[in-house]
């Protein structure tokens, strides 16, 4: 095994109990030894993270709770001091993504709780946990940001708001911090994971596209784990990410246009709120 920085590393990951928060854990500590605290929601679901580490268990511990409370971060970082654990790596993964709909039909609790989630959860870890990652010889800052951030899509209003605020804060903390601590943003295209799971996408047709145009869940892990490896700034993964980051610059207005477009002619039931009248 080649060494690398991040090696024996004490890494806390957000929303690690499945997709990519699951893999880059899985990889962290099999591949480099590094001990991992992942926080979640479900006991059931990190149960079977620990029981599939096999040999590896005992490099995984967990805490449940919501990252969106910012009261949940502070007791978290008290347990940190109080047991002497001293975290050198935050990965921030968690996150939501509404359905496809029109703004006005987004109910402003269902909008705070996706800024709270996709936003709000990185504010309070980072605000929380820096003081005690800074004094780390290498810390590390890691945001699973989204394409969402790069150009925002029709009936993605919530969703592309939240993931922008995560992106400015992450580039504003890279140049804050240059220096004393990594500050990496991955922007990942469509993923297959379960974060599809409150879209109404169950129709074959729009499975078999969506399918289509996303990026397997252990292929994007790869890519994230090369981005922390090498202290990528920004990463930008999957074709349909490559795609908006390039719209996004070159024709903000019209590549969104083109790409509703696109969006509306596919039929996809998916996207029916967002178009049908």
């Amino acid at each position: 095994m080649n060494k690398n920085w991040m090696d024996g590393k004490t890494v806390i990951i957000t929303g690690a109990s499945g997709g990519m928060g699951k893999g880059v854990a899985e990889k962290l500590i099999k591949e480099h030894g590094c001990t991992v605290i992942g926080i979640a929601r479900s006991e059931e679901k990190m149960k079977k993270v620990v029981a599939e580490l096999g040999d590896y268990k005992d490099k995984f511990t967990y805490k449940l709770f919501d990252v969106s409370v910012e009261k949940n971060w502070l007791e978290f970082a008290d347990y940190l001091k109080e047991n002497s654990i001293k975290p050198d790596i935050l990965i921030n993964n968690a996150g939501i993504l509404p359905k496809f709909d029109r703004f006005q039909n987004y109910t402003v609790e269902y909008i705070e709780k996706a800024m709270n989630i996709n936003f709000y959860s990185a504010v309070y870890s980072i605000h929380t946990l820096l003081p005690l990652l800074l004094e780390s010889p290498s810390p590390a800052i890691i945001n699973v940001d989204s394409s969402a951030a790069l150009m925002t899509l029709a009936g993605t209003s919530v969703y592309s708001a939240s993931k922008a605020a995560l992106k400015s804060l992450s580039e504003a903390l890279r140049e804050e911090l240059r220096g004393k601590c990594y500050v990496g943003i991955v922007c990942p295209g469509f993923t297959k994971t379960d974060i599809f799971r409150d879209q109404s996408a169950s129709d074959a047709k729009g499975q078999k596209m969506l399918n289509m145009v996303s990026t397997s869940c252990e292929r994007m892990v790869k890519m994230i784990m090369n981005d922390i490896k090498t202290k990528k700034p920004l990463g930008v993964h999957g074709f349909d990410a490559a795609f908006m980051n390039y719209f996004g610059r070159i024709l903000p207005v019209q590549g969104g246009r083109l790409f509703s477009a696109v969006m509306k002619a596919s039929k996809m039931p998916l996207f029916d709120p967002v178009f049908k009248d």
